[in-house]
């Protein structure tokens, strides 16, 4: 209670309030509802509230699909149980694993939040020992089975003491992990939160008709007009993100990209500057569209079309967190209509049109924004030691004029520097098939247990590395699902 004060919890969210009760309790439990509920919380609680500190093992086990997601989890466990000398470690590929063995060795940890593919190897390396689990949690289950983790999932289970307790969280319910919750949990209570209570009713969202080639000066001019204090970019591939990187810092704007190319450190480096404020804009591939935890977010702007319905709920989710508002624009050419309605139906909400913006009332919005730092400036600031000049310049110019000038000098005024970006086809979805044994496939997912989509979001392209394999020069770009076309 202490650790949960001093996190700032007022109040808890619907998951929270319906999970924790049963999971203190001893039961297992399957938790269904999106991103940005408090899931974490949900089930950080009652894990850290189980955990006997003086007993030197491991006690505890989140499994998460992707990097950044155990990253955060484990930072949040730390904090509810900082009170308690909880020890939580993460454990992920990118990461050294020597140094992971020496911290198992010296750290012994009460908990262990990691991905699958890393967890495997400790496991198999005999690094990792799960004979004194008692809690195993499976966040972002669905996730994991759209990345081909599902086999993973049953070895490590396999590992795990019967007599335990299993939390398992999902915002969708497919066939497969419900197969998983059958074999391997013990009579679960379900928990629902209905579509009313998740995040998405706090976001206004809009779509832009537009042509490709006029895509960037109209996210240019919205960015001038809007002024979002944090926003997130979503472009659909690695060359993109990197592309649009490049040519918002030409422009003038703060903004650094991130995606499964990049080295860890480099991708923890630009999301701390993101968090801390130091960079404004920050743009991803999916990779980001889900597990990041970034408070402050006002703006989320969707460059290209996410591949299906469910990651643009994911994506728009990254704003609009813990009961606050937020805005989503959305770029659609003509060709793309139809994937603006299945998103519509999807979401079972109307996603209203805007006017793509023009030069002029970019230039507006900019004026407004620096009259408002005037005028704070003036009502804050101490200005005696400038008031010597003002009065000079008042003997000699009218002060309409100098005060035209000073707006003049402080608007950014829209950048016409020519930018040219990649163009990218328009993407047609087919609906979710199983694939094969092992995988399941939704809008380019899991392909197989060689599949190449799992660069960007997991750590399986660590192992493959490990064995000899060579990595896939394209692991982080979805296949091209266009109807016909060749797979790039």
């Amino acid at each position: 209670m202490n650790a949960i004060s001093k996190m700032g919890f007022e109040e808890a969210t619907p998951i929270q309030s319906q999970t924790i009760p049963l999971a203190l309790e001893g039961n297992d439990v399957i938790g269904q509802a999106q991103t940005g509920t408090g899931k974490t919380a949900a089930f950080g609680i009652p894990l850290v509230e189980k955990i006997d500190v003086r007993q030197e093992k491991v006690q505890g086990i989140v499994i998460a699909p992707t990097r950044e997601l155990a990253i955060q989890v484990s930072e949040e466990l730390y904090k509810i149980g900082a009170s308690k000398r909880v020890r939580v470690l993460p454990i992920y590929g990118g990461q050294d694993i020597g140094r992971q063995i020496r911290s198992l060795k010296t750290k012994t940890p009460h908990i262990i939040v990691g991905t699958p593919g890393r967890l495997i190897d400790h496991i198999n390396r005999k690094t990792l020992r799960l004979q004194s689990i008692q809690t195993v949690v499976l966040d972002e289950a669905d996730e994991m089975l759209n990345m081909g983790f599902i086999e993973d999932i049953e070895s490590i289970l396999s590992e795990v003491p019967d007599e335990r307790q299993t939390l398992l969280f999902s915002a969708t319910m497919p066939g497969p992990i419900q197969r998983i919750a059958e074999r391997f949990m013990s009579n679960p209570q379900v928990v629902k939160v209905k579509a009313k209570e998740v995040t998405v009713p706090n976001i206004q969202q809009f779509y832009l008709e537009v042509h490709e080639k006029q895509k960037f000066d109209v996210l240019t001019r919205l960015l001038d007009i809007q002024s979002p204090e944090l926003a997130i970019i979503f472009g659909r591939t690695k060359r993109r993100v990197d592309e649009l990187a490049e040519a918002l810092n030409t422009r003038g704007y703060s903004a650094e990209g991130i995606h499964g190319d990049m080295t860890q450190a480099k991708r923890m480096s630009v999301l701390r500057q993101f968090k801390e404020g130091t960079i404004e804009i920050l743009v991803a591939t999916d990779v980001a569209a889900r597990g990041l935890d970034i408070s402050g977010v006002t703006h989320v702007y969707n460059f290209d079309i996410p591949q299906d319905p469910e990651s643009y709920v994911h994506r728009i989710g990254r704003t609009g967190r813990a009961g606050k508002t937020g805005l989503a624009m959305l770029f659609v050419s003509s060709r793309e209509l139809s994937q603006l309605r299945n998103i519509e139906n999807t979401t079972k909400r109307k996603i209203d049109k805007m006017k793509a913006p023009t030069l002029d009332e970019a230039l507006e919005g900019q004026q407004k924004m620096t009259i408002e730092k005037l005028l704070s400036t003036m009502e804050t600031s101490n200005l005696s030691f400038y008031k010597r000049t003002a009065e000079e310049l008042l003997e000699e110019h009218d002060s309409v004029t100098i005060i035209a000038a000073a707006l003049k000098l402080m608007t950014k005024e829209p950048d016409s520097t020519p930018v040219k970006l990649t163009s990218e086809p328009p993407l047609v979805v087919k609906e979710r098939k199983p694939k094969g044994k092992g995988g399941y496939s939704q809008g380019g997912g899991y392909k197989g247990r060689d599949g190449g989509n799992r660069g960007d979001r997991g750590d399986r392209g660590d192992r493959s590395r490990s064995k000899g394999g060579r990595p896939s020069s394209n692991s982080n770009r979805r296949p091209n699902r266009r109807v016909g076309a060749k797979q790039q």
